[in-house]
């Protein structure tokens, strides 16, 4: 079993958010966001984060687009003009059609973490890929998300 976790930054304290990938061991961080220099949060752009990481956590950094969604997909639904249903079918039709299960190994996601910006997993594109990920390889995937 491969044990993999997921996280937000936003309504997150650096303090907590690296607090809480430090206590949980985590060796990698996977960033999932199609924008990983956001300003919502310092310390989470790319090169501030690949940083603190590495100082903190001594985990490594990477940027993952293949498991984030296009922009068309996520501005309706982030400016409010489409439905999480919507959302949700159209990344998983997306990450269908990108083959992402053939892209990885599942042990590539051991004691890694993907990131992305929502606090919250439950409307978030990270756990649709563990979703996904877990569909495709037999539900090898053990999952925690931080929150």
């Amino acid at each position: 079993m491969t044990k993999i976790l997921t996280i937000g930054f936003t309504q997150t304290t650096a303090k907590s958010f690296f607090s809480s990938l430090r206590n949980a061991g985590v060796q990698k961080l996977i960033d999932v966001r199609l924008n990983n220099v956001s300003q919502l949060a310092g310390y989470a752009k790319k090169e501030d984060l690949k940083f603190f990481l590495n100082e903190i956590c001594k985990a490594e950094y990477i940027h993952l687009p293949e498991l984030a969604p296009t922009k068309e997909i996520l501005d309706p639904y982030k400016k409010g003009n489409g439905a999480w249903s919507v959302y949700e079918e159209k990344f998983i039709n997306l990450m269908e059609k990108r083959r992402v299960e053939s892209l990885f190994e599942a042990t590539y996601f051991d004691n890694a973490c993907l990131l992305c910006s929502e606090k919250q997993p439950h409307h978030c594109h990270r756990r649709l890929v563990v979703e996904y990920l877990n569909s495709k390889w037999g539900g090898s995937l053990e999952v925690k998300h931080l929150v």
